[in-house]
């Protein structure tokens, strides 16, 4: 018995494997997406319909079988309606393995160091700000509602825009391609009403735009001078200025190095190698 039942298990060939491991993967991918999201409960709710529509089957629940019979050919175009924002990103988190080498990233090393030094300054000053780095996909609505600058991103520059009372303070400046692209620019606020009430309008727009692309939002809090990183739809809040190198670097292939000064006066130099 043993025998026949080896004899009609299907081989494991190298294909038969690397099928299994590409499946595993993205469904782990799609899992860790909809993990503490609102689809998770939607995915909850799905199997419900499911684990009903099954007894009904083994029930003979004809009226109840038939109705759900019937709307299943819909379900797939609900599904699709329902979990776009996860789809995006879960397309997203796959393009961000950068497979070929291509995309767009901040050419220098000067360009992150300008940004971390801005950013440490902003957060000692508590300064609000929101600086967001376009990776591949690209921000140009975003770049369009805004105030065009294309200039060469330096710390001053940077200042000089969040300079509180400035007429381009409260929006957001978009780094595209190694340069300051625009000022002032709209993002979309997230939906997600999981999100607790105490984040603000920066920190909601800073999700918002990474749940429609694959950037990088650096978000400095004006009433108490922390700094958070939004990507891929997630918040990372109340990190120090080290994580903020390391996720910048990241994301953007540099390798920043620069020196920070405290409100102090002291200086630390933060590498990541």
């Amino acid at each position: 018995m043993l025998d026949q039942f080896m004899d009609t298990m299907p081989r494991l060939t190298p294909a038969a494997a690397l099928d299994i491991l590409l499946v595993a993967l993205l469904l782990y991918q799609a899992v860790m997406l909809i993990r503490g999201r609102r689809a998770a409960h939607i995915l909850s709710g799905i199997g419900v319909v499911l684990l009903i529509y099954v007894v009904s089957v083994f029930a003979g629940l004809t009226v109840l079988r038939s109705i759900l019979e019937t709307l299943a050919p819909y379900t797939a175009f609900a599904v699709i309606v329902m979990f776009q924002s996860e789809i995006r990103r879960l397309l997203a988190r796959i393009g961000e393995r950068r497979w070929v080498g291509f995309g767009s990233r901040l050419e220098t090393r000067e360009v992150t160091d300008e940004i971390l030094l801005a950013i440490a300054h902003l957060a000692a000053h508590k300064i609000g700000a929101l600086i967001v780095v376009e990776r591949d996909i690209g921000l140009r609505t975003f770049i369009e509602s805004g105030v065009p600058v294309d200039a060469r991103v330096t710390r001053d520059l940077l200042l000089a825009i969040f300079q509180p009372g400035g007429a381009m303070h409260d929006g957001a400046v978009i780094v595209q391609g190694g340069r300051l692209a625009a000022g002032a620019c709209f993002l979309p606020l997230t939906m997600n009403p999981e999100l607790s009430r105490k984040l603000g309008t920066r920190h909601r727009a800073a999700i918002g735009v990474t749940e429609e692309a694959d950037c990088l939002a650096i978000v400095v809090s004006e009433e108490r001078g922390t700094v958070s990183i939004a990507a891929l739809g997630d918040l990372e809040m109340d990190i120090p200025i080290e994580r903020v190198a390391q996720r910048l670097g990241r994301a953007t292939g540099a390798s920043p190095r620069f020196v920070a000064t405290t409100a102090a006066g002291s200086s630390r130099e933060v590498t990541r190698h």
